[in-house]
């Protein structure tokens, strides 16, 4: 039985307001998906960017080397194509230029038959009030819940 690993970005969700989501594949060597598999991968500096091709790829992802790997390790923080549709990395790619959305992984996990996945999602930036609201719903939120388990 596999474990399952789920490996977030929790700093995305404070620092950019989420439009819109996909699950994209990941175009992985061999060493990388073995590191994936052991947990030893990070997305929280990451971001997807377009080539000159039209093709998504994720910058900043570190994977972490295979110990067992030697020669045919892989490079920790070398760029991944992500694998989408044309219709949505087309969509996508209008968005970003047009509009000046970001696009930010914000889950890496793996599925039943053992491929990795990717949610990335359609961002716009927060400034920073907003950010001083969500802080503050936070707390209260954790204060009602607090209250509520003492009654």
């Amino acid at each position: 039985m596999q474990k399952k690993i789920n490996i977030q970005n929790k700093k995305a969700r404070f620092e950019y307001e989420i439009l819109d989501n996909y699950t994209a594949g990941i175009q992985l060597t061999g060493t990388e998906i073995k590191s994936i598999r052991e947990s030893k991968a990070r997305i929280t500096e990451s971001f997807c960017e377009f080539n000159d091709r039209g093709e998504l790829f994720v910058v900043n992802m570190y994977i972490e080397e295979y110990i067992y790997g030697h020669a045919y390790n892989h490079k920790p923080k070398s760029e991944r194509r992500l694998l989408l549709n044309k219709k949505e990395l087309k969509k996508l790619e209008k968005e970003v230029k047009n509009v000046g959305l970001t696009i930010v992984p914000l889950k890496l996990f793996l599925t039943d038959k053992g491929w990795a996945k990717l949610h990335i999602a359609l961002c716009r930036g927060k400034k920073l009030h907003d950010k001083r609201e969500a802080i503050k719903d936070r707390d209260n939120k954790r204060d009602l819940a607090r209250i509520k388990k003492n009654f």
